[in-house]
């Protein structure tokens, strides 16, 4: 049955309207005469409606999937430029940073020429998630939000407004981050040139710290976020031009280092193989796996692609297929020139050609390393742009986050915000010490989005299997992916503290008894466009791979997570049930229903 739009207001709060009959009682809108007769018998504000069931019913709001978003505040939305050679290469320009010539080497110290498998395993993990995401942008090709909008439809608004959080803290402290790490290199870049070498500040590009450590002062790091932002304000082809030069770039340079570095490769060293063992590459590769993020960065540009619904998964997909050959082919090259033993901490790569003799080559990696970190810093921005866009249209953040530039086609109020955000926290503080707790907002993001396509494929109409109890298949349903969910944790805390290996056993029976109440109690359907194989086997074991990887990270990231969430709940009481709106704007055709019927 279909369901009307309800209001986000608190029931004695909205406007009477015609009578109408009233809903039937599992529908979670409320009719309007219904509506008439809370205000005809409405209390003081005192004694209004109680306060936890107003934001209870507003936090189960969903999105319905046939929601295509209206023009923007000014009456103008963005516009769709990008072509899929520009997605792949949106893709991997948000991947591949300057890790690519560092985290190779470090990693490669342990798990020796096996960090080869342990980035195959994280690309495989990471395809797994790519696949789900390629879906869901395939299945929402034309409205911007990624991982915040597929949850705002598979389960409710409390949860996507979660997740926006949880992945705007990383967003926010990377962009801080990788602002002073582009200084840092880029200083280091001029200091190739004799007369500048330790004649440059430290306060300009490295970070001159003031008042014991609490603030580091960065003069570099602020102007290249004002730049960068100027270019993504001026429009989405210009900043896809400047994107894909970078990227180009970028490849070019790991290609030439790739070819230069294979004809000094001695595969002796590649023997022995896994000299720590295979727990060292597996744990290698809990590590690299951070590495592939940033393919998801496509998803956020539905409205910007010229054929979203083909292009999306293409671009998705690609983008992280090339950066697995890229970084492969890099492991290979770095571990047959040198003994694994002899490899640098610090710059790796760039110490390996120095020791073979071609300190060319260490100047195309620095080159490439700015290259990177550019490319990586303008997608993120870009990114943060086009989620708070899509918070801003949907009412949970303030309108001024909606509005669209009429000539530029650009989130001009929302990519400004997002660049004073970054260059205060790059200009003033060393966020380079909170690196530790994030991932904390990918994982998230990552987990729920395979969730998603778990639950949008139910059918619950379709089938005529019998609750258990109370409780209804829907609900039965995401009982169990939590259940996944938990189970991946403790498996991820067995693994990391050494605890008796019954544990871990017990906790993937399990998951595995939740997984087969998945497969068996629930009726599947195909989605229209591009279709993840193996549903729901692959996202369960996504979600179960990312949860172990969940229990990997620093302790306070885990703080981080609870305590970020209990302050998003408290914004979204306080402001976001009572603002967000039934429509994106009043053009818009966007409603928000209630739970469904099955969820009741």
């Amino acid at each position: 049955m279909t369901q009307e739009p309800t209001s986000l207001l608190p029931v004695w709060a909205r406007t009477p309207t015609t009578r109408r009959p009233k809903s039937r009682r599992h529908q979670l809108p409320i009719s309007s005469g219904a509506m008439e007769e809370a205000d005809d018998h409405r209390p003081s504000s005192s004694a209004a409606r109680p306060f936890l069931s107003g934001l209870w019913a507003a936090a189960l709001r969903r999105k319905p999937l046939g929601a295509h978003p209206g023009p923007g505040a000014g009456g103008e939305g963005l516009v769709r430029h990008l072509g899929v050679l520009e997605l792949v290469l949106l893709g991997i320009g948000a991947s591949i940073g300057a890790g690519i010539f560092v985290v190779t080497g470090t990693v490669a110290r342990d798990a020796g020429p096996g960090v080869t498998i342990s980035f195959v395993l994280a690309g495989v993990a990471c395809v797994l998630n790519a696949l789900c995401y390629a879906e869901l942008a395939s299945r929402f090709p034309a409205v911007v939000g990624g991982a915040y909008l597929y949850t705002y439809a598979a389960f409710n608004e409390i949860t996507a407004f979660l997740v926006f959080t949880q992945l705007m803290v990383d967003y926010h402290i990377g962009a801080a981050s990788i602002a002073r790490s582009l200084a840092s290199y880029f200083i280091q870049f001029l200091e190739l040139i004799p007369f500048l070498k330790g004649n440059i500040p430290s306060w300009i590009g490295h970070g001159e710290e003031f008042f014991g450590g609490v603030i580091s002062i960065n003069i570099l790091a602020p102007i290249l976020l004002i730049i960068l932002t100027a270019i993504l304000c001026n429009g989405v082809k210009e900043s896809s031009a400047v994107n894909t030069f970078m990227t180009s770039l970028k490849i070019v340079i790991v290609i030439i280092v790739v070819f230069a570095g294979a004809f000094e490769v001695d595969v002796s060293n590649w023997s022995p193989f896994m000299p720590n063992g295979f727990k060292s590459v597996v744990t290698g590769a809990t590590v690299v796996f951070f590495s592939y993020v940033g393919f998801d960065a496509v998803a956020n540009s539905a409205e910007e692609a010229k054929r979203p619904q083909r292009d999306l998964p293409v671009g998705i997909l690609g983008s992280l297929l090339a950066c697995v050959l890229l970084y492969v082919a890099v492991c290979l090259v770095i571990t047959g020139m040198v003994p694994y033993t002899l490899l640098g901490e610090d710059a790796p790569l760039a110490e390996a050609f120095a020791a073979k003799g071609l300190k060319f080559v260490t100047i195309l990696i620095s080159i490439g390393a700015v290259a990177g970190l550019t490319t990586t810093l303008l997608v993120g921005l870009y990114v943060q742009s086009r989620l708070y866009l899509g918070l801003g249209r949907d009412g949970l953040l303030p309108s001024l986050f909606a509005k669209v530039h009429p000539t530029k086609h650009t989130p001009l109020q929302s990519q400004i915000w997002v660049g004073c955000v970054a260059a205060v926290m790059a200009g003033l503080f060393n966020v380079t010490m909170l690196s530790h707790i994030l991932s904390v907002g990918t994982l998230t993001g990552y987990s729920v989005v395979s969730a998603c396509v778990i639950t949008l494929r139910w059918n619950d109409k379709g089938t005529s299997r019998r609750s258990i109890g109370s409780m209804s298949i829907w609900q039965e349903g995401v009982l169990s992916l939590v259940i996944v969910a938990l189970c991946g944790f403790i498996v991820g805390l067995c693994y990391r503290f050494n605890y008796a290996i019954a544990f871990m056993v017990l906790a993937f029976l399990i998951a595995v008894a939740a997984t087969f109440a998945l497969q068996f109690r629930q009726v599947y359907v195909d989605p229209p466009g591009f279709s993840c194989p193996w549903v729901p086997l692959l996202p369960i074991i996504s979600v179960f791979f990312n949860m172990v990887l969940f229990a990997q990270l620093h302790e306070e990231a885990w703080y981080r997570f609870v305590i970020l969430s209990l302050i998003a709940v408290g914004i979204y009481a306080g402001y976001g049930q009572y603002n967000a709106v039934p429509s994106g704007s009043e053009h818009s055709a966007i409603g928000y229903y209630g739970v469904p019927s099955e969820a009741l």
